[in-house]
């Protein structure tokens, strides 16, 4: 159950969890694999390799002497045949070195299990082990564990809720990797001297509560919260208020209210990495959609292109209509099956014309139903007028700036008004207006 019965604003989705069930399955080594040097918020990385070099798993190819960035290591052996700009999964243009795998997955000779004295060395471990966000932010985890205001944290929030439809594999993590994510949580709570642990985790997944459950039940100060299946549980200020009970404002860190956020899967790269010495190379993403022949949660090495995860799940059922990188509430559209895998790519969707339809919009009904269902009270319908008549000021006035870009106003609008994309279009223009 929740701390408390002040639940904030929330909406019900169908989950469409039909791969839940799927134990994550390794796939093969692809013959080529495309490593993005733009992995993460912050500066992009400098290749560290040529066209030529031989590579091993675990090999750092990329780093920037930067403080909001993370190094980017090789996931698989073989041959750098090109380092080329191409098109990301945002839109934009990254640098990105291609190997031709040798299928050997030989490892780094150089890999080492990190060994920490301090907070600084463990802080300075987690950087080495590459990991970012993996919930979907991308932000440097290295960086989120090292707050100024590091006295006043006194607790770690592990978000174990992926709420959004269709993905499944945090759940599929804390299933099959709960001892990597307990060996992270302690370190977390020992290196930065944490007293208290909530692990989120909706109530849609009861056998990922019972086992992780049981798998902290010796552990001082850390429970598992159960949360309503409800959207958006995982967005940073819903679940920091379902957990711990406190608000966070627009503009503000967790660390501003003594708390740490971090998704569970990266808490399980954290401890893998200190088992292993081996560093952020793969990724657990579930491959869904109705044109996907076997879909599933498949462990890919990170750089595999959309059409490899395709082929492995036995090809398309059906044309694809629509490819999204990530989750249907907050994922990107893709223009093609040519996308790559990068950290923080929890799951690739596919879907079929039925499923990729999009609803025809009609006049907004005054009904109300966008307001109700926004976690934090905003006003959408009111955005999209501003927003119609250029006036940058009362956008700002209406505190466009605090909507987290959930989408739960574009799912209920019984008339399908595209009302996220007009919020991130409104931000946009207040930020333009250098308000």
């Amino acid at each position: 159950m929740s701390l408390f019965s002040n639940h904030m604003n929330s909406i019900h989705v169908s989950h469409h969890k039909g791969t839940a069930a799927s134990e994550s399955v390794v796939m093969p080594v692809p013959e080529k694999v495309y490593i993005s040097m733009s992995q993460h918020i912050g500066k992009p990385c400098t290749p560290l390799v040529k066209k030529g070099d031989h590579v091993k798993v675990g090999q750092l190819i990329g780093d920037v002497d930067a403080f909001i960035s993370a190094p980017i290591h090789s996931s698989v052996s073989g041959e750098v045949v090109a380092i080329e700009d191409n098109r990301n999964a945002m839109g934009g243009t990254d640098t990105f070195v291609v190997i031709a795998t040798d299928g050997l997955q030989e490892p780094f000779e150089g890999l080492q299990i990190p060994v920490c004295e301090t907070r600084e060395d463990f802080i300075k471990a987690v950087r080495n082990s590459g990991v970012v966000g993996l919930g979907g932010a991308s932000f440097p985890t290295h960086v989120k564990l090292d707050p100024k205001n590091i006295d006043e944290i006194d607790t770690l929030i592990v978000n174990g809720a992926e709420c959004e439809p269709f993905i499944t594999s945090d759940h599929r993590n804390m299933l099959e990797a709960t001892d990597d994510i307990v060996s992270g949580i302690k370190l977390i709570m020992q290196y930065l001297e944490l007293s208290k642990c909530y692990i989120g985790i909706e109530n849609n997944k009861p056998d990922a509560i019972a086992k992780i459950k049981a798998a902290v039940a010796d552990m001082p100060g850390v429970e598992v919260t159960e949360l309503r299946s409800t959207y958006p549980q995982g967005a940073e200020r819903v679940l920091i208020h379902e957990t711990a009970g406190k608000t966070l404002h627009s503009g503000e860190l967790p660390a501003s209210v003594g708390c740490i956020l971090s998704n569970v899967t990266t808490i399980m790269v954290i401890g893998e990495y200190f088992r292993t010495g081996m560093p952020l190379v793969k990724r657990n993403l579930t491959v869904a959609g109705d044109s996907v022949t076997n879909p599933g949660n498949i462990i890919a090495p990170i750089g595999t292109k959309y059409y490899d995860l395709i082929e492995f799940c036995g090809g398309y059922k059906s044309e694809p209509k629509k490819i999204i990188a990530g989750g249907p509430m907050m994922g990107r559209a893709q223009a093609n099956d040519g996308g790559v895998v990068v950290k923080n790519t929890g799951a690739v969707l596919f879907f079929d014309e039925k499923q990729a339809a999009a609803s025809r919009s009609t006049n907004c009904i005054n009904c109300g139903r966008c307001h109700r269902a926004c976690p934090v009270g905003l006003m959408p319908k009111e955005y999209a007028k501003a927003y119609k008549k250029g006036d940058a000021q009362r956008l700002k006035d209406l505190k466009i700036m605090e909507c987290m870009n959930c989408g739960s106003c574009s799912y209920v609008c019984p008339a399908k008004l595209s009302l996220a994309f007009i919020n991130t279009l409104a931000k946009d223009m207040v930020k333009g207006a250098g308000l």
